[in-house]
């Protein structure tokens, strides 16, 4: 978010924490691009913002955990003292979470498979509804041929990017036999190394599709630890998250932290994991 965004974003999420009883007496900011994460203290909450465009995002992700945490899923819970629910103030969407102080040591790779594992098996416990991964690759390829959205994209960057979305989508989805419902984005940026253990957050990206789609998100090595995943269609998947990650960054309205840093790295990165796969 912009400077004067981003502070009205600190008033509503302390705000509303207040109004529910809970002491604010400084807000840090953990992590801020269209949406922040806003540590309270001293109450320990994890304030998630996004401007009330993204309220039904919102409303999903706090159902999401709300059905995972009576499976004993390894994700991160919503703040136990205030109603499991979504707020609005002054036009952000507002959800509270239990703040995990972090530790330090790094997950390691059989480590996350494990806990990717037990994620999954709970996903396969609960009953909800849920995008398949083919619509949120649809609406990636709808901002890359859309030449207002992404209007500094260059012809053969746009071409890249829309055989890769549209070729790889259709070849995955009609490869595989079964799916299940999915973290979405499971990268080492979602997963918490906590006092109780690892903990998935970010739960807004849940969708169904092949388990290879979320593993395609984590480190190289966390594929070779997960039972029965098909290698090669990890990589396939990798290439189209890679494609998907650089069609957001050409947005116009993107708001990552370092963009043009992210926009030309993942273009890169596309390239590569293509020529990994024999596609380049």
């Amino acid at each position: 978010m912009e400077p004067w965004e981003l502070r009205r974003a600190v008033e509503a999420g302390r705000a509303i924490a207040s109004e529910l009883g809970l002491q604010v007496d400084d807000v840090v900011v953990i992590h801020n691009s269209d949406r922040v994460a806003l540590r309270l203290v001293p109450c320990e909450v994890l304030a998630r913002v996004a401007p009330s465009g993204h309220l039904a995002d919102s409303e999903f992700e706090v159902e999401v955990a709300r059905r995972l945490a009576d499976v004993d899923a390894p994700v991160a819970e919503l703040d136990p003292r205030v109603d499991p629910r979504v707020h609005v103030r002054d036009g952000f969407a507002i959800s509270l979470w239990t703040y995990y102080e972090p530790v330090g040591s790094e997950i390691a790779s059989d480590d996350y498979a494990d806990v990717l594992l037990r994620h999954h098996a709970a996903l396969r416990q609960i009953d909800l509804d849920a995008p398949q991964f083919t619509d949120r690759v649809a609406g990636a390829l709808r901002e890359v041929n859309d030449r207002e959205h992404s209007p500094e994209l260059s012809v053969s960057d746009r071409e890249l990017l829309s055989d890769t979305l549209g070729g790889l989508s259709a070849a995955i989805s009609s490869e595989t036999a079964g799916d299940q419902l999915l973290h979405g984005e499971p990268h080492p940026g979602n997963l918490l190394n906590t006092r109780r253990g690892p903990l998935f957050v970010d739960l807004a990206t849940c969708c169904r599709g092949p388990v290879e789609f979320d593993l395609a998100h984590t480190p190289e090595e966390v594929g070779k630890h997960y039972a029965g995943a098909d290698h090669s269609l990890i990589q396939r998947c990798r290439a189209l998250n890679w494609a998907m990650f650089s069609a957001w960054r050409w947005r116009r309205v993107d708001q990552m932290p370092d963009r043009e840093h992210w926009r030309v790295e993942g273009l890169n990165q596309v390239r590569a994991a293509l020529d990994r796969c024999g596609l380049g």
